[in-house]
């Protein structure tokens, strides 16, 4: 390897390990299941039932049958459309094991929008709570679609959860032959640019995932036997799906589900339970330093808080660890394409290294980072600014159904190009400054440009729009529309938002509209957004 390379390929400080990702998600997961079987596992926080790893092992061996004589494939995809639960992790678990595919959700997603998932992702079966069964009703009698509810009052049509968990008569256990290039979670992410797409991840890469934060001797990411994660970000993103779900139950940590964030309840539930590990993404923090709630509970368990998803500046962290002080804050940098973690705090190690404020780590470890100039593609050296690229056998597969996007999403030689601009500093940590993608970001949600150009474009008294972020205090950005009027039209600003927002879920929803006379282009009519975002400042 030639100096030039040394200094352009960036590896984590912490040594490769040996990573066996040739095998089922499932097996690696309860690996260890004879050392903690009888240790929690799931915890419910809307009512404090406890399952031990064994229990839920069974549980998950029973959803895997239960999906088989529900008409369910091997390579066939089942929607999970749920708020964090123990039925979510038991039909993932289930799916796996079966050697099917999760699509994973938002069950607060229009019913439009639920069934562009459902048709691109070829979806059989979905499980789903009762409140959001009208949602899916019409496409699953279209297409034959199997509901599955997990609570009742059981809607007209659907088999209950409790049906897909029952003991067969025989003992013998039909296991599936699992290729660890199969398919097994499928998150929709709109990538750097266009319309949410099938992300393709496989056992294999998340398996390695996995292992990259909490493996080794020296794990990246410290969970133990004796931890509790609090599990309030929903599974249905990847980030909760494999920091909280899978590195937990790797790690043999009990994790405590919350359906939905509500600060008191939140607190109780971190008090209750002796919590010790908090995942979270801007937004909620701000929340929580804004309340005066935080005085009143005792929070001294937690060791760890992990913020992800989002920047998050100097200011807020203070603000948050003077309420903390026997945690360790730290962030971490993912995208759903990239497994989806690429840098991790080197903080949370069992040997922990110090970090800078503003960084979100140093590069996975079995995984390589490299920043090149956008226009030129040539590797640069550190601190200088350019596209953040990874590689690695935790990268996605690919996009569903999409050979495009994927080719311009991973190059010949295997690096992804993120879309984010940042820069490695000396100490090898890694600072995000701007982003080529378009994408938006809400609270730590993806908004896709696209999807609400297109239908700001498809009303009859527009002519042309554009859709841009605008930095938010409480959300981070919220998406504002440029829109180019039809001759003689009056339609106002509010008309736009009410029409918009009647069709999207409500993290899409446009914040503000401006009337212009024309949306800037170049030559190839590619949007100028930098343009468009100039004048918001």
């Amino acid at each position: 390897m030639g100096p030039l390379l040394e200094e352009t390929i960036f590896r984590s400080k912490l040594p490769d390990i040996h990573i066996d990702n040739r095998r089922p998600l499932h097996e690696f997961c309860f690996e260890r299941l004879a050392e903690f079987g009888d240790r929690p596992c799931l915890i419910d926080g809307s009512n404090g039932a406890v399952m031990s790893y064994t229990e839920v092992d069974l549980a998950s061996r029973r959803a895997a049958a239960g999906l088989r004589r529900f008409g369910v494939g091997r390579g066939q995809v089942i929607m999970i459309l749920l708020r964090n639960s123990p039925e979510f992790v038991l039909a993932f678990l289930g799916a796996s094991r079966r050697g099917a595919v999760a699509t994973t959700a938002n069950p607060f997603y229009t019913p439009a929008e639920i069934h562009k998932q459902a048709v691109a992702s070829g979806t059989r079966l979905i499980v789903t709570e009762s409140c959001y069964v009208d949602k899916v009703r019409d496409f699953a009698r279209e297409r034959g679609v199997v509901v599955v509810c997990v609570d009742d009052p059981l809607p007209e049509g659907c088999r209950r959860f409790s049906e897909l968990l029952e003991e067969e008569e025989k003992t013998e256990e039909e296991e599936e032959e699992i290729d660890p290039d199969d398919v097994v979670a499928l998150p929709y992410s709109s990538g750097t640019t266009g319309l949410p797409k099938g992300v393709m991840l496989t056992h294999r890469s998340l398996i390695t995932s996995v292992a990259q934060q909490v493996d080794g001797e020296n794990p990246n990411l410290y969970f133990h036997s004796d931890d509790v994660l609090l599990c309030v970000l929903p599974l249905f993103h990847i980030y909760a799906l494999n920091s909280v779900l899978l590195c937990g139950l790797r790690a043999g940590a009990a994790i405590l589900l919350v359906r939905k964030f509500e600060i008191s309840a939140v607190l109780e539930l971190v008090q209750r339970f002796r919590v010790t590990v908090t995942p979270f993404v801007p937004p909620i923090v701000l929340e929580f330093v804004k309340s005066s709630l935080m005085d009143a509970y005792d929070l001294s368990s937690i060791r760890i808080v992990k913020s992800g998803a989002a920047p998050m500046g100097k200011e807020l962290e203070d603000k948050f660890m003077a309420k903390l002080p026997n945690a360790t804050l730290g962030q971490g940098y993912g995208m759903t394409e990239a497994g989806p973690v690429l840098s991790m705090c080197l903080a949370f190690a069992k040997e922990p290294f110090p970090v800078k404020s503003g960084a979100c780590g140093t590069v996975v470890r079995n995984a390589e980072l490299k920043i090149v100039d956008p226009d030129t593609g040539v590797a640069l050296a550190r601190n200088q600014r350019g596209e953040i690229c990874i590689r690695g056998e935790q990268i996605m597969k690919g996009y569903l159904n999409d050979p495009e996007a994927t080719r311009n999403t991973i190059d010949k030689e295997g690096w992804l190009h993120t879309g984010d601009i940042g820069f490695v500093d000396d100490d090898d940590e890694i600072f995000i400054v701007d982003r080529l993608k378009e994408l938006i970001k809400y609270k730590g949600f993806q908004v896709a440009p696209a999807e609400l150009e297109a239908l700001l474009v498809a009303h009859p008294n527009v002519t042309d729009a554009a859709v841009v972020p605008m930095k938010d205090e409480a959300a981070g950005e919220i998406p504002v529309a440029f829109v180019v009027r039809s001759n003689g039209s009056q339609i106002t600003e509010d008309e736009l938002k009410q029409y918009v927002a009647k069709q999207v879920i409500f993290y899409k929803r446009i914040g503000k509209v401006f009337f212009v006379d024309a949306i800037p282009k170049a030559p190839t009519g590619k949007i100028l957004r930098k343009d468009l975002r100039a004048k918001l400042i």
